[in-house]
């Protein structure tokens, strides 16, 4: 059963006369009676009685306009639904997106609503790990994160820009005046560090393993908010991209050394249909990069 078969029956119902459905068809009388004969062979009932040249509904006829008369409209509210889709006038973008990264997208976020307030959006927070699995199971569009080394075939990476991995420290801390500070300067400090699922803490303890040094880490907890308020009580600190603090009352420092650098990027899977709201929304996001490291 054909969309074009149940137009054309439901065009010879309206006119009941198969010479002007055709004609308003704007196709042959030979056409239209062949395609509606095929639609009354599938569902095996005649749907009109055809009496000389005149035509008339069956029983069957009469009840099966009605659903055919929905499922052409369905059809018809899909065409537009999707021509809406297109125009970014409906629509759901879901966005995963590690805590670091929360103020760019914040930036982001505000900018596409106001263009496109019709999209509606789901921002999930989380672990690296967490999100990429999410992706791969196709819960979200993309996820913001960081570079890690180990990268699969199945999804695509697109580098915003590079921040310098820093030791945060309280602002009322004895290194807050430090321009800079080394990996070895590093091991005399207290340290509370994001738990293993981040990939800044991946990332560090790596570097620390090739260097064969063992970090002083007391604290290990996997909420950053709550772990920059324990890096303000000046009794731990903590390491992070520099982008990831934007507090008053901490201070961060870069750490001196090759490979000091992460990579801010935007996953998606390589095979799934790219929304047009996620492009618009990757537009926006590549044009607020912070200027210092872009």
């Amino acid at each position: 059963m054909e969309l074009r078969q149940l137009k054309y029956f439901l065009k010879a119902k309206e006119l009941l006369n198969f010479t002007a459905a055709a004609e308003a068809l704007n196709i042959s009388q030979s056409t239209l009676s062949q395609q509606i004969k095929q639609l009354e062979d599938e569902i095996n009932i005649p749907l009109f009685n055809r009496i000389g040249k005149r035509i008339m509904l069956t029983e069957a006829g009469n009840l099966f306009s009605e659903y055919a008369a929905q499922s052409v409209n369905r059809a018809n509210d899909g065409l537009v639904l999707m021509k809406d889709l297109s125009l970014l006038q409906t629509g759901r973008l879901f966005i995963g997106v590690t805590y670091a990264l929360r103020n760019l997208l914040t930036k982001a976020l505000i900018i596409f609503s106001e263009r496109y307030p019709n999209i509606k959006i789901n921002v999930i927070f989380g672990t690296t790990r967490e999100l990429i699995d999410k992706l791969d199971h196709t819960d979200l569009d993309c996820i913001l994160t960081f570079r890690n080394e180990s990268e699969s075939s199945s999804f695509n990476y697109q580098t915003l820009f590079s921040s310098p991995m820093t030791l945060v420290v309280s602002k009322n801390s004895m290194l807050a005046k430090k321009k800079s500070i080394t990996i070895n300067e590093i091991l005399k400090v207290p340290l509370a560090l994001p738990d293993s699922g981040y990939s800044t803490t991946y990332f560090i303890k790596k570097i620390l393993e090739s260097k064969n040094i063992e970090p002083n880490i007391s604290v290990e907890i996997n909420d950053i908010p709550t772990l920059l308020e324990l890096v303000k009580t000046n009794n731990w600190n903590t390491i992070l991209t520099a982008i990831s603090v934007n507090d008053p009352e901490l201070v961060t420092i870069p750490i001196t050394g090759k490979n000091m650098l992460r990579e801010a990027t935007v996953i998606s899977l390589k095979e799934a249909y790219q929304k047009r709201s996620m492009q618009e929304f990757l537009a926006i996001l590549a044009n607020i990069l912070p200027p210092q490291e872009s």
